[in-house]
């Protein structure tokens, strides 16, 4: 493969929609390809190539502006790399075919997605430094035909532009269960896999009563599940020591007026479980987890041997649903022979999946499943109800970016971010930034309920309260995080006349009284304050909290003026050596630029001024 992609056999290229050209080639000898653009009623271009070779999709973009390049599986890399460095192997089951390339205003340069999301394929992708261009290639395998691609025009910004994206690319779920749009108590960071039924019992009380609707059993309910990897994997059964009656347990807790959610890894087989030695041949593999080999979806006794354990543990035990992880380990397959009934490991698991769901269901109608990065592009929507941020212990950043990225492709389903936890001996504040990163998705509390001190409690249940009650705009409304490489520092979501915001940098924050008649304005920030600019009218402070919930009496506003001698780059130094002055109000802001006082980790609800 040549080091970049100048150095690849020339093509001829041709345009495709704004600035972005084309080139398409197949590499199967004798094998043709056929090129249909269809202007779709939704405002988006559907590209399909009709061939039976391999294909090679070469896209391209002047740089211009270029600031930064989104796609699925990002992780911390979101500027413009070079051709040489930036590279994908996207499956089913690992990322997805999509991206957006975008300038330093926000506004996208290049957004598509295939509308394929099985095929194991390569995405490279980044500048051309002998072409002063940005490009993407793709090559997709033979056998795809036609392989189909949606491509947005230019937009504002990256959300916008993916939102149009996401009703082109048709993969839906009839409809998402409540069990998995209501905060979750998980038992990962808590108890790690020192779990037993008493005390599981009561925890998950104090979840119900702090405003959890659904509990998460993970790891270490299982048989030898005592250690930290995955050696006695592959039988699936209660430990007896730790759950001497599983069902009378689960049942307990669902009295509790909460759904029961198992942890499950169906796809790893230790060398320790009982099962090992008649389902070895099946799982070659190994590193993807530790001590664990991979069974092959690829094979038709692997896929029903998934099907049947995940459909007994719901069946057996009663329970509402699955945690299903490590799937993506299954990509230890991708790119080689096959020794079952399916050659592409994306083929397989898409089999699989759909099956897995279909008995699922049909022993517990409106079963939860949860996935987790980074299997939860659109091609698994179909099948998870909860589509859950990689792990990230303790980190408010990655959580409230993993989350964001989820969301902004996500057709159907929950995001729910990573299990929360924190230092117990913090001040509220520091444990009240983990709510705040997972504020614009399902949070999953994951501390020792039982143990937290009164403050502590007393902030979880403040902000479940008001996550709940500002449920449909977190989840439902339209979402503007900002530009992906700058870590989404002001997260918008609006719903009607409603809108929240987080704001965890040091930004001034645009909020419009002429659209939202309330406002909630949320402090992720070290400081006492948040700088406003208000338009469409003026806003009162109707109420201003801690992070507690405390109500803060008193909290300063100010309104910044420019006088006609000072200019409109004049800073907020009260002292108005600068032409500026800052004129204190009791409750009102704007229109202008104001400073609001609020406490770091707090919020202040805002209103139309009448």
């Amino acid at each position: 493969m040549s080091v970049t992609t100048a150095g690849l056999a020339p093509a001829p290229t041709e345009p495709l929609l704004d600035d972005v050209r084309l080139a398409v080639l197949t590499h199967t000898p004798g094998a043709a390809v056929r090129r249909e653009l269809i202007a779709r009623p939704d405002g988006t271009e559907l590209l399909a190539l009709h061939s039976d070779g391999e294909l090679e999709i070469r896209l391209s973009v002047p740089l211009g502006d270029a600031a930064g390049f989104w796609h699925p599986d990002a992780q911390w890399t979101r500027t413009i790399v070079a051709d040489w460095a930036g590279l994908a192997r996207i499956s089913l089951v690992s990322g997805a075919v999509a991206g957006c390339l975008y300038d330093s205003r926000g506004a996208s340069m290049l957004t598509f997605a295939a509308l394929d999301p099985v095929s194991e394929t390569t995405m490279r992708y980044g500048v051309s430094e002998e072409n002063k261009t940005f490009v993407v290639h793709l090559r997709v395998p033979a056998g795809r035909s036609p392989y189909r691609m949606a491509f947005a025009r230019t937009a504002p910004t990256v959300a916008t532009a993916l939102r149009t994206l996401r009703g082109a690319l048709g993969e839906e779920r009839a409809a998402v269960p409540e069990g998995a749009r209501v905060p979750v108590y998980s038992t990962w960071y808590g108890f790690a896999q020192a779990v037993e039924a008493s005390a599981v019992e009561a925890e998950a009380r104090l979840a119900a009563e702090l405003g959890c609707g659904t509990i998460i059993l993970d790891d270490g309910w299982q048989e030898r599940g005592n250690r930290r990897g995955y050696h006695g994997v592959g039988d699936w059964r209660p430990d007896k020591m730790k759950f001497p009656d599983f069902t009378g347990h689960v049942g307990r807790v669902r009295e509790m007026g909460l759904k029961y959610v198992a942890w499950v890894a169906p796809l790893l087989l230790g060398a320790e479980a009982e099962c090992f030695p008649a389902l070895a041949a099946y799982a070659p593999a190994t590193g993807g987890a530790p001590g664990a080999h991979v069974l092959d979806p690829r094979i038709p006794e692997v896929r029903e041997h998934v099907v049947r354990t995940c459909a007994r543990l719901v069946g057996d035990y009663g329970l509402d649903g699955l945690k299903i992880d490590f799937l993506d380990t299954v990509m230890a397959y991708a790119g080689t022979h096959s020794p079952g009934d399916v050659a592409d490991v994306g083929t397989a698991m898409r089999a699989l999946l759909a099956e897995l769901v279909a008995e699922v269901e049909a022993v517990r109608p409106g079963a939860l499943i949860e996935f987790r990065q980074p299997y939860v592009g659109p091609g698994m929507t179909p099948f998870a109800t909860m589509l859950r941020a990689a792990d990230c212990p303790a980190d408010a950043i990655a959580n409230r970016v993993r989350t964001i990225d989820v969301g902004l492709l996500a057709g159907s389903g929950a995001v729910h971010a990573d299990m929360l936890m924190w230092d117990p001996a913090a001040p509220a504040r520091s444990a009240a930034r983990q709510l705040i990163g997972a504020l614009h998705a399902v949070p999953q509390i994951s501390a020792r309920l039982g143990e937290l001190s009164g403050e502590h409690r007393r902030m979880v249940a403040f902000w479940l309260r008001r996550w709940r009650e500002l449920r449909a705009v977190l989840l439902d409304g339209e979402v503007e995080p900002g530009r992906p490489d700058e870590l989404y520092p002001v997260v918008s979501a609006s719903l009607g006349e409603r809108c929240v915001v987080s704001v965890t940098a040091d930004r001034v924050v645009t909020v419009d009284a002429a659209r939202h008649a309330r406002i909630t304005v949320v402090n992720g920030t070290a400081s006492d304050r948040l700088v406003l600019e208000v338009r469409g009218g003026a806003l009162d402070v109707a109420a201003v909290f801690g992070p507690d919930g405390s109500r803060v009496a008193g909290s300063r506003v100010a309104g910044f003026r420019v006088d006609s001698s000072g200019g409109a780059g004049s800073g907020l130094d009260s002292s108005g050596g600068d032409g500026s002055r800052i004129e204190p109000s009791d409750r009102r802001l704007g229109p202008g630029l104001c400073v609001l006082g609020v406490p770091p980790s707090g919020l202040a609800d805002l209103e139309v001024a009448q």
